[in-house]
């Protein structure tokens, strides 16, 4: 997928999308989060409570972002398969404090006041959501 079709849908609101993440044991763990936003064709940043996919990124950064947009049937829907390495797991600072302040005013004080950590990924690989 192009990556700037990408942008336009990682980025679309509403949406459905999930994280999924190992730990080293490869232990998995799946959530949906509305936080993650492309910033640019290769970056995806996103706010992250004190939960599993947190400690999971902490072991190892890598991660699959699924981001769905619905259709009329399932070969009409669209999104792609998105994969992630952290480059950046901050709980303080001025990349949390933009994170955390985008969060506020996207989705309220409380859901920022549930955001522990700030992460930035770089994408390392794009695939559709169905592949033939």
């Amino acid at each position: 997928m192009d990556r700037q079709k990408l942008l336009e849908i990682f980025n679309k609101q509403p949406r459905i999308g999930t994280l999924s993440t190992a730990n080293t044991q490869g232990d998995v763990n799946v959530a949906v989060f509305g936080s993650p936003q492309m910033i640019d064709e290769n970056t995806v940043v996103m706010g992250i409570g004190e939960n599993r996919s947190f400690r999971n990124l902490r072991e190892n950064p890598k991660a699959v972002f699924i981001v769905m947009e619905p259709g009329d049937t399932i070969m009409d829907w669209k999104g792609a398969r998105v994969y992630l390495e952290a480059l950046a797991i901050e709980t303080g600072g001025g990349f949390y404090d933009q994170i955390r302040d985008n969060i506020a005013k996207a989705a309220g004080e409380q859901a920022a006041k549930m955001i522990h950590a700030a992460v930035r990924f770089k994408i390392t690989d794009v695939r559709p959501i169905v592949e033939l």
